[in-house]
């Protein structure tokens, strides 16, 4: 009985392509997981480690008007203990999902490279699978981009959670003690700083905890846009040392380059309107708190 020998390295490769397709359909499993825990796994984890019973969005609104009312009639700077247990609940919702979309950045991250590398080498291997690929590459791509944004938004509301929080006032039409509450904050707000009077002590916590609120995300998207930024300039490096006639390198590595210069310009446009609103933030506030934010 005779064998036919196998080519030298047939098995090595064999078996490097079978973890290559392991290694993919974790990290797409990962992605599939990661998309609705997103969604569904902030609300009741944060309501177990904060101790607070807030995962429900109608509660939450209830709770907030009612402890939101209660600080403002406190006249102190240090937040009530109904207020202070509904913020505490609402950084820890921003901490999970930021932790959510850095792991399924980091996935779809993975999953970008394996699929660029795929699509490079799918040239002899038939137009289906390149389409295929190419589809696949760019779903994963406006993922990752709304992930970065996801993340960088959670960032914000874990570092600034009050003004973070106060974004579900209007939520429903205020009314009774919370309407008259609201009308004394727009009152101060519009006569900061020169109202002559005493500033409550709320509104200056509010008014720093919102320019907090705003240098974060300024400082967040420049970082985003220092990132795409480097990526584009690999991009084009990649594309200006490649030969001519490896056509398909060089449309991948162009349109790359493209994609990150455009989303670099538009976190760049983001860092520049947040920046502003931190160096004056009283006047968004008050804009916010009359509904045009």
């Amino acid at each position: 009985m005779t064998t036919t020998p196998r080519p030298a390295g047939a098995h090595g490769r064999s078996r490097s392509a079978g973890i290559g397709g392991r290694a993919f359909a974790v990290l797409a499993a990962l992605a599939a997981a990661l998309v609705p825990a997103f969604v569904l796994v902030p609300g009741p984890l944060a309501a177990s480690t904060s101790g607070g019973g807030f995962d429900d969005r109608g509660r939450l609104v209830d709770g907030l008007s009612a402890s939101f009312a209660d600080y403002w009639r406190s006249d102190d700077r240090d937040l009530s203990p109904g207020l202070e247990e509904v913020v505490g609940y609402w950084l820890h919702y921003h901490v999970v999902k930021a932790v959510i979309t850095a792991a399924l950045l980091a996935v779809l991250a993975a999953l970008g490279v394996r699929l660029r590398r795929a699509f490079l080498r799918a040239g002899g291997l038939g137009a289906g699978r390149g389409a295929a690929l190419a589809t696949a590459g760019v779903v994963v791509t406006v993922l990752g981009l709304a992930s970065s944004a996801a993340a960088l938004a959670n960032v914000q509301g874990a570092v600034a959670p009050l003004s973070s929080l106060l974004s579900t006032l209007p939520a429903h039409p205020p009314h009774g003690e919370l309407a008259d509450t609201l009308d004394q904050v727009r009152r101060h707000l519009a006569g900061r700083p020169d109202a002559g009077g005493r500033t409550p002590p709320a509104v200056e916590v509010m008014v720093g905890d919102f320019a907090r609120y705003h240098l974060v995300a300024a400082v967040t998207a420049l970082t985003a846009a220092v990132v795409l930024i480097g990526l584009s300039a690999a991009s084009w490096r990649r594309f200006a040392g490649t030969e001519t006639s490896d056509r398909r390198t060089r449309r991948v590595s162009g349109s790359f380059g493209l994609l990150w210069a455009l989303s670099s310009s538009a976190f760049l446009l983001v860092a520049a309107a947040n920046a502003s609103v931190a160096a004056d933030p009283a006047p968004a506030l008050l804009a916010f708190f009359e509904g045009g934010w």
